[in-house]
């Protein structure tokens, strides 16, 4: 029931948000210069994240992640 509550109360969230942007923005106020940075922004956004995952992945297929043991004096005897 919780989680019924919870989803019903984001999604009218939602849906007032969409509503509210739908209604109300302008998006001439913007100019075309603005639009370049925006997807510029977003591009790279996404490139940026995509390539950190990427190295999160490698990272952990090659064992960089792994547990290293350390020998100590006691153990090298």
């Amino acid at each position: 029931m919780k989680a019924f509550l919870l989803t019903a109360a984001l999604g009218g969230l939602l849906a007032a948000v969409l509503f509210g942007v739908l209604v109300d923005w302008d998006a001439s106020a913007i100019s075309l210069h603005g639009w370049i940075a925006m997807i510029a922004g977003t591009v790279l956004s996404l490139l940026v994240g995509g390539g950190l995952m990427a190295l999160v992945f490698h990272s952990a297929r090659q064992g960089y992640d792994d547990r290293i043991q350390a020998e100590t004096p006691e153990d090298a005897e």
